[in-house]
């Protein structure tokens, strides 16, 4: 051996290997060895502890994932991908996963069904497995719109393509005009003969649409003319176009007896069911298909895998050989409330805020969970009207008042409020130039906020909607839409506020509040998760060594686990995915919210807050407006989230018109 490496062999051996990346055949070369014996010395070197593989945890947790949803659920096999990936969107991660897992399933002779979407699209246009004897690959439906790239004839051709499969379309719609023409066309023999080619498929490759506005179903056109809170409502995702509830069944409507193509007892009966989904908002919809019985195989990421399991209840095991262990009595596992009855809590909260600042707010007349300002509706003003669940005091009964919103409206906990107080809201403040709404996007809020604008406009209120979606671990940023509303809800609330009270017409107060939501970043981690009144216990559990980061407002995990940092370190694991995506030029402008998320002290939002204020002005980036406070809470949670809102001139000059509001105060400005 030369003596350049040393009279220790076997350690030079593992540092060409692991660290330098050569391969055993270089290393025998190299070091003028055979090959075998540079094997042997690299089993020796792992087995004697000189060198330590170490899985990184986002990794392990990903492959702990996996392994729950396969047993918790009963499937042939599971896939679970990080959630963050560098530059590369989730659609596109999922993609090359599913075609990684589709390589290793796919065998020759199958007959392989397709359903259509982005997601199934990026794994088609991420698959080459060319080779296979006797493929055949058939559209799961019939045609959609063109309107969209990922239709079902694309991805099926694609995925044949990629194949070297022979493609079988539908030629047909898949939804038409009525139950009639369905039942025509279903006795061409041209689609007879496909449909029997269907009915011989032996796998299926599917996404899962939510029923968000920006949807696949959406955007394919199966619901356009339909009423969905009168015919869907109860539905919480789609699969080949069919609609499936909470528990994985059936939602009949309009649109079933007009869809041609695989229905859900088709899907049911094929052998081995690939379902490629992920996003937080996906959630309801992959948990209803597990639930309903319609998938085989998941390949979907850690956050929305985490998020599905906790859904059905499913606690998280410790991991073996936690490096810091605590004892059963340590453990947080209930927390201590000052409450009478749970039931009652929101309302008494309500009773207590009205007393504490009777002469900013007042109760809505024939509600109990309205409140509006003192002052009243005034005439030719557009009214602002703000609501959501309870459980984030101040929000949202602290942004009511002169300057800000006109009323609020409280749900239960974590709920959205019903449509008969935002009615009742809507009237008290009504003034004549017509109402905006805004709330978090959150379908119970978008569902009911639409019902009461639907019952104010039969009144003759003139309303417009923002919808919020600022939390950007929710989402990623090519499907913001389906982002949800959280502490950003505060600077939007203002700035319609402001527009209102300087008399912009309703117009005006729209496109100013929706450039404001639209220029909203936030992102929050938890040192403890909340605690609902009625049980005291945790949605999930976190070990003292850990944190989450992208938590909901809802009790909702976040999209990954990390381990305890320093509070600079938080900021700026915070504040990095803010600034990646905001992408703020030198010498431009934002407002800061550090928002405590319930029982973070003011200390520690304060050393938060230094460090953000370091980071901002090293990037070139000055702050005109800070608040650091409890302005969007989650319960008891132990958190944060920070918010920025890139600036321009409206937007802070808005910020600066005076305020006063339970929970805002602004000054107008000194002479």
């Amino acid at each position: 051996m030369p003596m350049r490496f040393g009279d220790d062999a076997l350690l030079w051996a593992a540092w060409l290997y692991y660290e330098d990346g050569l391969t055993q055949g270089e290393i025998a070369q190299k070091m003028g060895l055979s090959r075998a014996s540079v094997n042997t010395w690299l089993a020796d070197a792992r087995a004697r502890g000189l060198v330590n593989i170490e899985i990184q945890p986002e990794k392990f947790r990903a492959v702990a994932l996996s392994r729950a949803l396969k047993e918790h659920f009963g499937l042939q096999d599971c896939l679970v991908i990080p959630s963050e990936g560098g530059a590369m969107p989730l659609i596109e991660r999922l993609g090359q996963a599913g075609a990684m897992a589709l390589k290793r399933l796919v065998r020759p002779g199958d007959t392989l069904a397709v359903t259509w979407g982005r997601t199934v699209l990026a794994l088609a246009d991420a698959l080459h497995h060319p080779g296979l004897a006797d493929i055949r690959v058939v559209q799961a439906t019939g045609s959609t719109t063109a309107r969209i790239p990922w239709t079902p004839e694309a991805c099926a051709s694609r995925l044949a393509s990629a194949l070297g499969a022979r493609w079988i379309p539908l030629a047909v719609p898949a939804i038409v005009s009525s139950p009639a023409v369905r039942d025509l066309l279903m006795q061409e023999p041209v689609l007879a003969e496909q449909l029997q080619v269907l009915g011989e498929a032996s796998r299926i490759v599917m996404g899962i649409s939510s029923m968000r506005p920006e949807s696949t179903i959406h955007s394919s056109g199966f619901l356009e003319g339909i009423d969905q809170r009168s015919h869907y409502q109860d539905a919480v995702g789609s699969l080949l176009g069919r609609f499936i509830s909470a528990r994985g069944e059936l939602v009949s409507g309009p649109v079933n007896d007009r869809t041609i193509g695989l229905d859900l007892a088709g899907l049911r009966a094929i052998s081995q069911k690939i379902a490629v989904a992920g996003g937080m908002d996906k959630v309801a919809a992959i948990l209803a298909a597990l639930r309903g019985g319609y998938i085989d195989v998941l390949i979907t990421d850690a956050a929305t895998a985490r998020g599905v399991l906790t859904a059905d209840g499913w606690q998280e095991s410790p991991r073996r050989n936690s490096p810091d262990p605590v004892s059963p009595a340590a453990a947080r596992g209930y927390g201590k409330k000052l409450i009478n009855a749970a039931r009652d809590a929101v309302d008494e909260s309500l009773a207590g805020a009205l007393l504490a600042h009777e002469n900013l707010i007042a109760p809505v007349p024939g509600t109990g969970r309205a409140v509006m300002a003192q002052q009243g509706p005034r005439p030719g003003k557009v009214g602002i009207v703000i609501g959501g669940g309870a459980g984030h005091e101040p929000g949202f009964w602290g942004y009511v008042g002169r300057g800000c919103a006109d009323a609020a409206v409280i749900g239960n906990i974590f709920a959205a409020p019903p449509p008969g107080p935002i009615l009742a809201a809507s009237r008290a403040v009504h003034g004549g130039a017509g109402l905006l709404y805004i709330y978090g996007n959150f379908s119970g809020d978008v569902m009911n906020f639409d019902m009461a604008r639907e019952m104010a406009e039969a009144e003759g209120i003139a309303v417009r909607q923002i919808v919020t979606c600022d939390d950007i671990a929710s989402s990623s940023p090519d499907s913001r839409a389906s982002r949800r509303g959280v502490a950003g809800n505060v600077f939007v609330f203002r700035i319609a506020g402001a527009a209102a009270d300087q008399g912009a017409s309703l117009e005006t107060c729209e496109a100013l509040a929706r450039r404001a939501a639209s220029r909203v970043y936030t992102m929050g981690l938890a040192l403890e998760p909340a605690r609902l009144p009625d049980s005291s216990r945790p949605g999930y559990s976190l070990g003292p060594g850990e944190m989450e980061i992208g938590v909901g407002v809802h009790g909702e995990p976040g999209e990954m686990r990390h381990a305890m940092v320093p509070a600079d370190d938080a900021a700026d694991l915070l504040l990095d995915r803010i600034l990646a995506e905001m992408a703020p030029a030198r010498g431009d402008r934002v407002a800061v919210l550090v928002n405590s998320l319930g029982a973070t002290p003011a200390m520690e939002l304060y050393i938060l807050n230094r460090r953000i204020r370091q980071r901002l002005k090293a990037h070139g980036v000055s702050v005109s407006h800070s608040l650091v406070g409890p302005y969007y809470t989650s319960l008891d949670m132990e958190g944060v989230s920070l918010s920025l809102l890139h600036l321009d001139d409206d937007l802070a000059a808005l910020l600066d018109h005076p305020c006063t509001t339970p929970a805002l105060q602004i000054s107008p400005p000194v002479k």
